[in-house]
């Protein structure tokens, strides 16, 4: 997507599906890894 939209290279998190069947505790566990890699995405300084 990131390409298409003119952005190539552009870091995203990819969160396992299926969602929509998830307990609550499965849903954390994925939001809890999501948020390992997107922090780092959205705090990192490129120079």
């Amino acid at each position: 997507m990131g390409e298409l939209n003119g952005l190539p290279g552009y870091p995203f998190s990819i969160i396992g599906h299926p969602v929509a069947n998830n307990d609550d505790a499965i849903l954390r566990e994925k939001a809890q890894a999501a948020v390992k890699e997107i922090v780092p995405l959205l705090t990192a300084r490129k120079g």
